[in-house]
């Protein structure tokens, strides 16, 4: 299993192109090889096909715009496969169920994404947040869309921090997702429900690496949604240093 970077972590340096160069500089410097692309500014498939190349870095995922998804499906299929990536997120679905945004409104509405996306050669990665552990029905919205999308035209980039707010045991999820959670995210937990350096909080990840090795996954990518007024590259560098003693590079 490889490790990265999850690009949302510096977003503060990524809304311009100059800073997006800089930041994958950076995060190259610190001695990722892989990154997530992830709340930047907008950029052409040539551009970051290039900039990736000049830092030595891969890009293992996206979180695309769900307006481009929906209504750009083959151009960013034709994108991804500039830029070399396989994956294309989904980084959030709100479910407010009250709103009529149901479970089976959102396979309504992905399921042309991910097989068009697939034709494509490139797979369509969902991304859970707490809402998903919701039980419309007295079903969780997450086994609900495992069910509905075939393996092969839908992934789920597991979020370990979001799985445990949710209530549910990040290891024992990755099981049962096995075989479709190629991606996923490294994101610790603290007291308080705060976000925290992997290896600095409370999540037993001891577990979740061997669950992820089981699963199949092949990437897994360090996430900090907020770093709370520390510098996100310090951050995501003491993350890397753990992952590194554990064996992971």
């Amino acid at each position: 299993m490889k490790i990265g970077a999850q690009l949302y972590t510096v977003r503060g340096f990524t809304q311009t192109l100059d800073g997006f160069a800089e930041a994958l500089k950076r995060v190259a410097d610190i001695g990722y090889k892989t990154v997530q692309v992830s709340g930047s500014c907008p950029f052409e498939a040539k551009w970051l096909k290039e900039q990736l190349e000049k830092n030595g870095l891969e890009c293992a995922l996206t979180h695309t715009p769900p307006e481009r998804l929906l209504n750009e499906t083959k151009k960013v299929a034709e994108e991804h496969k500039i830029f070399g990536c396989r994956y294309a997120g989904l980084g959030w679905n709100a479910f407010t169920l009250e709103n009529g945004d149901t479970p089976e409104e959102f396979i309504k509405k992905y399921m042309p994404v991910a097989v068009g996306l697939f034709e494509c050669g490139v797979k369509l990665m969902y991304h859970n947040h707490d809402q998903e552990f919701k039980r419309p029905g007295g079903r969780l919205i997450l086994e609900i869309l495992a069910e509905a999308f075939p393996k092969e035209l839908m992934g789920f980039t597991l979020d370990t921090f979001w799985v445990q707010a949710g209530g549910g045991d990040p290891a024992w999820w990755l099981r049962n997702l096995s075989g479709r959670v190629d991606c996923i995210h490294l994101k610790d937990f603290a007291y308080g429900r705060r976000f925290a350096v992997v290896g600095e909080g409370n999540m037993n990840f001891g577990a979740i690496f061997a669950a992820a090795e089981d699963a199949g996954t092949k990437y897994m990518l360090v996430e900090q949604d907020d770093c709370y007024g520390e510098d996100p590259f310090d951050c995501l560098a003491r993350s890397y240093k753990y992952l590194r003693s554990e064996g992971f590079e």
